[in-house]
């Protein structure tokens, strides 16, 4: 149970003060539930479960509830000569996660406007190099380069190598709250 009643609780928003209190059991219990010195009674078990709208049997089970897992294999994101901009969301299962992840291959053209959106925002350039601007500021990024940086900037991002780069993207939303969980 303690592998992944953490995930479980976190996934549902719940610091273990919060899980504490619609549980009706103490922190210091479920602390060591969570960290395996205390092995809950199924009573107490499907208390916990209920709370986190998740089966039992998936606090107990030595697999990963598959819901909590996504899988991206390259195969399922080919890649295209188009001059447009490719996104591949990642993880498109996971329902109500505070990080977007993206493979983006963007376009040599810059786009039309700047964008802004709220969250930070984590490039990582797996391939290629490109050019991030930036109010103020053009930063070039080679493969294995990152930058992070607040997603309400106005950013471009564009490729600017001979062959076309590739990035990894992450938006995390800082005013992400597990009530926006649907």
């Amino acid at each position: 149970m303690a592998a992944f009643l953490r995930s479980h609780r976190r996934r549902a928003g719940l610091s273990l003060d919060g899980l504490a209190e619609r549980t009706g059991l103490t922190k210091s219990y479920l602390s060591k539930i969570e960290r395996g010195l205390s092995t809950p009674s199924i009573a107490v078990a499907i208390k916990i479960a209920h709370v986190l709208e998740t089966d039992v049997s998936q606090l107990f089970s030595d697999q990963p509830d598959s819901s909590m897992l996504a899988i991206a294999r390259a195969a399922d994101h080919p890649e295209q000569d188009d001059i447009a901009a490719q996104y591949h969301p990642i993880a498109t299962r996971i329902v109500g996660k505070a990080m977007q992840p993206f493979i983006v291959r963007p376009s040599p053209e810059s786009g039309p406007a700047d964008r802004e959106h709220s969250g930070d925002e984590f490039v990582f350039v797996h391939s290629g190099t490109v050019e991030m601007s930036l109010p103020g500021s053009v930063i070039t990024l080679e493969k294995g380069d990152s930058l992070y940086f607040d997603a309400g900037t106005p950013h471009r991002l564009r490729s600017i190598s001979p062959e076309r780069a590739e990035v990894v993207i992450v938006v995390y939303d800082r005013d992400f709250t597990p009530a926006a969980r649907s």
